[in-house]
């Protein structure tokens, strides 16, 4: 019975269980690589640190957005291949701390400093819709709060990328910051060091305020990817499959050794389509 493939046995026990008669279905083949429950994240979160505050703010983040977004991922890992890594997502959420305060560029102290005027000039990134968060201490360098996040939010904007997410000024201590456009904040601003008790708040806030506003919408830059050739809906039958049909001896030998070996999904008729289901 080794010379019978369980896709033409089971046709047999079909056959045999109508009287002859076959009922075949249509299965498209499995693509390449199986198949997934998961689906892929449309929003990527990026994100510099130090001490690793800006990191915490961006797994705050990311959990929020739950499966439509990435697993927060650090710039300094991915230099050498933004372009591809921020090509894998629709949107995109990136954060920074500030360090070299009161500084005109490169003020983050972290790996997008080294990017910024260099390999990020050469990205085609334009129509993304791009949100930026950022830490700093309000009270400590309250003239400076969170400067970074303005860098930040400025090299995205001059690469034609849709900025969103900007946020009131309301309940801060701050004296001044380049990072507030107009009378908001250019992104969301979390101060770990005086303020913690509302990070969680804020961050609830920030996403779903970011939600209302399309992030999850796609751009329409993403790279589209060619779908997986569908099966033809025309009825096959192995050929090797009709000596079954035409054979009830044989075809009762074939189920009777099924029956010994088989694991799986048993075959269901039901009496009111009369059909045969697995």
């Amino acid at each position: 019975m080794s010379c019978w493939s369980p896709a033409i046995a089971i046709l047999a026990i079909i056959a045999a269980a109508g009287g002859g008669n076959a009922f075949v279905t249509n299965i498209a083949p499995r693509p390449a690589g199986g198949f997934s429950l998961m689906a892929t994240p449309s929003i990527g979160v990026f994100f510099g640190t130090s001490t690793g505050s800006t990191e915490e703010a961006a797994l705050l983040i990311a959990a929020e957005f739950g499966e439509s977004a990435s697993e927060p991922i650090e710039i300094d890992e991915v230099q050498g291949s933004v372009a591809a890594e921020f090509a894998k997502y629709d949107n995109l959420v990136v954060g920074t701390p500030t360090w070299n305060t009161g500084a005109d560029l490169e003020r983050s102290g972290t790996g997008w400093d080294e990017i910024y005027y260099s390999e990020m000039q050469d990205l085609n990134i334009a129509g993304k819709k791009v949100a930026v968060f950022g830490l700093g201490d309000q009270i400590s360098y309250s003239e400076n709060y969170a400067d970074a996040t303005g860098e930040l939010h400025d090299v995205f904007e001059s690469l034609g990328c849709k900025m969103i997410g900007y946020t009131s000024q309301d309940g801060y201590e701050h004296e001044a910051s380049k990072s507030i456009r107009g009378d908001l904040f250019c992104g969301l601003l979390l101060d770990a060091v005086n303020q913690e008790e509302l990070t969680d708040d804020r961050v609830k806030n920030w996403v779903a305020s970011l939600l209302k506003e399309g992030i999850l919408e796609s751009s329409g830059e993403a790279t589209p990817v060619a779908a997986a050739p569908v099966a033809s809906l025309s009825p096959r039958v192995e050929e090797a499959a009709s000596v079954v049909f035409d054979d009830q001896v044989l075809a009762e030998e074939i189920i009777a050794e099924v029956k010994k070996t088989r694991s799986g999904y048993v075959a269901h008729f039901n009496p009111r389509t009369d059909k045969t289901m697995w």
